[in-house]
């Protein structure tokens, strides 16, 4: 085992005895859990313990509801009817105090989620970026609607306003980002939030808890730990949610509405599973494919909803794709996150390699063969990726969300096989589609665009740049979280009307003036 270098050694404990709640840092004084993580800092194999969270339960979940309720107010409270400069304000007062713990964050998304050091740094500081470009947009959003429009004799000024109460729980994979590209655009446009971490990727939350709560008037996030069916059950079952921001699984999302008493009122705001196809046409060129499917396939081991998750290979390349492919998913680099140059990382989840297995072993019973030499070895916290070929409809592998590293492989002869399988899926996120001749790629796109939400041409599926829109079909989303579309997602068009009269005229042009609304204004934020 390499030794770790200092600056990224656990020397102690972090023990998280504080929630944030109606903007007080508040002493957790009942039960905890331990938080592990399966990369081992001493010789001999065993788990690490990173600290302690609490475990709350339903009256915790009580008390949250009651402040995000509290700091809304009836659509009264300081932060739905502040000026947007001022909560513009607010939220550069919070990344300029975010941007202090970036060494401390990312030492913990290496240790929680096994996450390299330079995909770490890469996700602090993007979500810096994404921060800055959304306060940006909403800006841009203000100066476009700070203006009257007159139509049919009706004068109106026309803005978004916030929804309410949002839940808001984030992915482990994505711990940051994610998460805040949820929590970012709730937050600003006015809503007050109750923010769960995920089940791994907790306490990197820790070091932001002060920045949250000095940035933003009280009650206005709300932080809380804990099961999902322990706390965030009981927050839907208050009825007080008007919007469910998740990214995660849509079983959870399910049970998550069903236990909201007025399903009709809830917005949903989701990002969820995804089995993400790549396509590659007989003139593919193949080192270009092979890199980018080794990147969609096993960028942070797959633990990606935009991953790619299976692979389609015209049957007439598929020997010299298969061989290639095999030895560069071989050649791949396993280590701690901090080791230099290294690709594959230990899985954050305990039961996930034994996972891995049950959709090897269920493939090969069912007439796939694992392809590559390394497939399937075993450590305490890795099962290398295996290529599974060929892969048929009967295998878990072809219908499961595997995220992990196996990767299954088939042919195709006629294009129309991928393009069924696509239609039958309960997914429809992204496809890579490897070719070159447009007379095929032509009508190829304009099929696959009604199929699924992002066609990436020659390149591995992906989120960013996050100025473009990410969503899915069926069961891969609801609603769209790009940085434009997300503010949008948090909120409402709303707009008062008068008409076009002397009396009401006078009255609009005083209120102008005045500067008694906030609502009614045309003041222009640079």
């Amino acid at each position: 085992m390499n030794a770790i270098p200092k600056e990224f050694q656990i020397t102690n404990l972090l023990h998280q005895d504080t929630y944030l709640v109606n903007g007080e840092l508040k002493k957790w004084t009942g039960e905890t859990s331990k938080v592990y993580s399966t990369i081992s800092s001493t010789e001999h194999y065993e788990p690490t313990l990173l600290g302690t969270i609490p475990t709350m339960g339903e009256m915790a979940a009580d008390e949250v509801v009651k402040s995000a309720v509290a700091a809304y107010d009836k659509g009264q409270g300081i932060w739905p009817t502040m000026k947007v400069s001022d909560r513009i304000k607010c939220m550069e007062d919070f990344v300029t105090q975010m941007k202090a713990t970036r060494s401390e964050v990312v030492k913990y998304l290496m240790w929680e989620i096994g996450k390299s050091l330079s995909d770490s740094e890469k996700e602090f500081d993007r979500t810096v970026e994404y921060i800055y470009d959304t306060i940006e947009d909403y800006k841009e959003l203000d100066r476009n609607n700070a203006r009257f429009t007159k139509s049919q004799g009706v004068n109106a000024m026309v803005r978004r306003g916030p929804l309410g109460v949002v839940l808001c729980l984030g992915p482990y994979n994505y711990p940051l980002n994610e998460t805040f590209s949820l929590l970012i655009p709730a937050i600003i446009m006015g809503n007050t939030v109750i923010f769960k971490p995920a089940k791994h990727g907790v306490l990197l939350i820790s070091p932001l808890l002060e920045a949250f709560r000095s940035s933003f008037p009280k009650g206005v996030i709300n932080i809380v730990y804990g099961r999902g069916r322990d706390v965030a059950s009981p927050i839907m079952k208050s009825g007080k949610i008007d919007i469910l921001a998740l990214i995660g699984n849509s079983k959870s999302a399910i049970a998550l509405q069903d236990q909201h008493p007025n399903k009709n009122r809830l917005r949903l705001i989701l990002g969820l599973e995804a089995k993400n196809p790549a396509i590659i046409l007989p003139d593919a060129d193949l080192d270009l494919a092979i890199q980018e499917c080794i990147t969609g396939t096993l960028s942070f081991n797959g633990q990606r909803c935009t991953a790619l998750k299976i692979l389609y290979v015209h049957e007439t390349i598929s020997a010299e794709f298969n061989k290639r492919f095999a030895e560069k998913v071989d050649a791949l680099p396993f280590g701690n996150p901090w080791e230099k140059g290294v690709s594959l990382t230990p899985l954050p989840e305990v039961e996930k390699p034994n996972y891995i297995q049950e959709l090897i072993d269920d493939a090969t019973i069912k007439g796939a063969k694992i392809i590559n030499q390394k497939g399937g070895e075993r450590t305490e916290n890795y099962i290398f990726p295996s290529i599974l070929f060929p892969i048929n409809k009967q295998m878990r592998v072809y219908h499961e969300e595997q995220f992990g590293p196996v990767i299954p492989v088939l042919t195709f002869k006629d294009i129309q096989e991928p393009l069924d399988d696509m239609a039958e899926s309960n997914y429809g996120q992204q496809v890579s589609l490897f070719g070159r001749d447009i007379k095929t790629i032509g009508p190829l796109i304009d099929t696959l665009v009604n199929l699924v939400c992002r066609v990436n041409l020659n390149s591995s599926c992906q989120r960013g740049p996050d100025v473009y829109p990410f969503t899915g079909r069926k069961d891969s989303a609801v609603g769209t979280l790009s940085i434009h579309d997300a503010l949008r997602s948090f909120s409402i068009r709303t707009f008062v009307a008068s008409k076009d009269n002397a009396y009401n005229n006078e009255i609009l042009q005083a209120l102008l003036n005045s500067k008694e609304s906030n609502f009614i204004n045309t003041d222009y934020i640079l």
